[in-house]
């Protein structure tokens, strides 16, 4: 499978689930969402400044919260059905 295939199939995966629960963008909404318990799993870019995206990746170990990674914010912010990039989203317990 080339480059190209394994990217789509994984924004693929990305839509798919983030079309299933209600998803919450930013990283200050997110923050707040895993410490109140309410956070299903956190999606981080991999090209965001680690300053923000490692203390979310810390909060998810501790609250014992799912993570993926994701290739570039444009994806995610795409998969979350904007038009700029993100550097995290997260699915929220419905």
């Amino acid at each position: 499978m080339d480059t190209l295939n394994k990217r789509g199939s994984l924004e693929t995966d990305i839509l798919e689930e983030l079309s299933k629960h209600q998803i919450i963008v930013g990283t200050k909404q997110l923050k707040k969402t895993l410490l109140r318990g309410d956070a299903r799993k956190v999606f981080l870019a991999k090209d965001a400044d680690p300053a923000i995206t490692t203390p979310l990746q810390q909060l998810c170990e501790q609250h014992r919260v799912a993570y993926q990674w994701v290739g570039k914010m444009s994806d995610l912010g795409r998969a979350c059905g904007i038009d700029v990039g993100a550097a995290a989203a997260v699915t929220v317990e419905s």
